[in-house]
């Protein structure tokens, strides 16, 4: 059978979609974008990791100078996770932390391997201002982990000068010592290393604040941390936290899918029903459970009998199912995708959430439609 030239294109387009489609599912998160495979031996020394030694180098335009305050602020900060800091080399630990801190920053070029480069607190080639490089190593190895954190000048000189400090290089170190004080790499790195059970001490201890409560509550969605899930349940009667913890449990497996479809159909805010939404498609999306899927295709079936004009639409909701929806393909979620689509562009309505709505109904439509894609 012959296709004319404008199926092949459209057949062509359609996978091209499927294909863009399964990438944006299957798009690592910050524990997943390895850069180095690990071994189970080395996954078992991470997890079990306790005491650090803890490297610091500061330089200046000038030459080296005193890292004993970046040192102190490192110690401290990892001792809030009771790990126990080693600042003598010849002394027995498992894991070495160095931070690199530098008023003007060396470019050190491009990564070789990628993965981390695109994520949050990665290394920047462009900076050339005052920075931290922070590393680990284990039993000598990098490990390629790599976070950085910068002031919030470019040019210490000029910072310094208005400051009415006298030297730029003791100013840039100093600043950027503060930025360690209050940068989570503690949290960072007890996720990197799989220590769940040191964030869960955290999220519970009376002093962590709401902030870094729900810092914790993000790094733990992106972990596959089965035995956070008692906490998680406990936390839902936070009102200030139910939106973060209700995205942590989708790094809780397959085990928390009743009680995020539970706050999904009982829960009397949008908001939350939306984070809601979300979690079981990524839920879906990373382990193919099909249990996720026919509550919200069930949501999208009600709304359409109601669905006139812009005014009945809860875009923030309806936008978040449908995205959820095209992570997982459920025979039955075909047609009333399709009614969706066709209503959504019969509405008068140029708003940004409306086409953001079309868009994600348009591309759920196309991860359903298989036989489109081949047509």
């Amino acid at each position: 059978m012959e296709y004319s030239p404008c199926q092949k294109a459209n057949a062509k387009q359609g996978w091209i979609l499927v294909l863009l489609g399964f990438f944006v599912c299957l798009s690592p998160s910050a524990t997943e974008a390895r850069r180095i495979y690990l071994t189970p031996e080395q996954q078992s020394q991470l997890a079990n990791a306790n005491s650090v030694l803890v490297r610091a180098l500061a330089l200046t335009e000038k030459g080296p100078a005193d890292s004993t305050g970046l040192i102190q602020t490192m110690t401290t900060r990892l001792e809030e996770l009771n790990y126990t800091v080693i600042t003598d080399p010849s002394q027995p630990h498992d894991i070495e932390l160095h931070v690199k801190c530098e008023e003007r920053k060396t470019w050190t070029g491009t990564s070789a391997t990628g993965g981390d480069v695109d994520l949050a607190d990665a290394p920047d080639r462009l900076w050339k201002g005052p920075a931290c490089l922070l590393t680990y190593r284990l039993e000598h190895r990098d490990l390629d982990w790599k976070k950085e954190v910068r002031t919030s000048f470019p040019d210490a000189s000029e910072a310094a000068k208005n400051a009415q400090g006298t030297n730029p290089g003791q100013y840039a170190i100093k600043q950027l010592n503060q930025r360690l004080a209050e940068y989570e790499f503690p949290i960072y790195l007890s996720a990197e290393w799989g220590q769940v059970d040191r964030l869960l001490k955290l999220l519970d201890h009376p002093k962590t604040t709401t902030l870094r409560k729900a810092k914790i509550l993000s790094v733990l969605s992106d972990l596959h941390a089965e035995e956070a899930l008692p906490k998680l349940t406990q936390l839902l009667e936070s009102t200030d936290l139910q939106q973060e913890t209700i995205n942590a449990l989708a790094g809780a497996g397959i085990d928390s899918i009743p009680l995020l479809i539970d706050f999904f159909q009982t829960s009397n805010e949008s908001r939350i029903r939306a984070e809601a939404a979300k979690s079981l498609g990524n839920i879906a999306a990373k382990t193919g459970d099909p249990r996720p899927i026919p509550p919200l295709v069930q949501y999208v079936s009600t709304v359409l009998s109601t669905l006139k004009t812009s005014e009945d639409i809860d875009f923030p909701l309806l936008t978040e199912v449908v995205w959820a929806i095209g992570k997982s393909r459920w025979e039955a979620s075909f047609k009333p995708i399709k009614k969706l689509q066709e209503k959504v562009w019969l509405i008068f309505d140029n708003s940004k959430e409306m086409a953001t709505l079309r868009e994600a109904t348009s591309w759920t439509y196309k991860q359903l439609d298989l036989d489109g894609h081949v047509s």
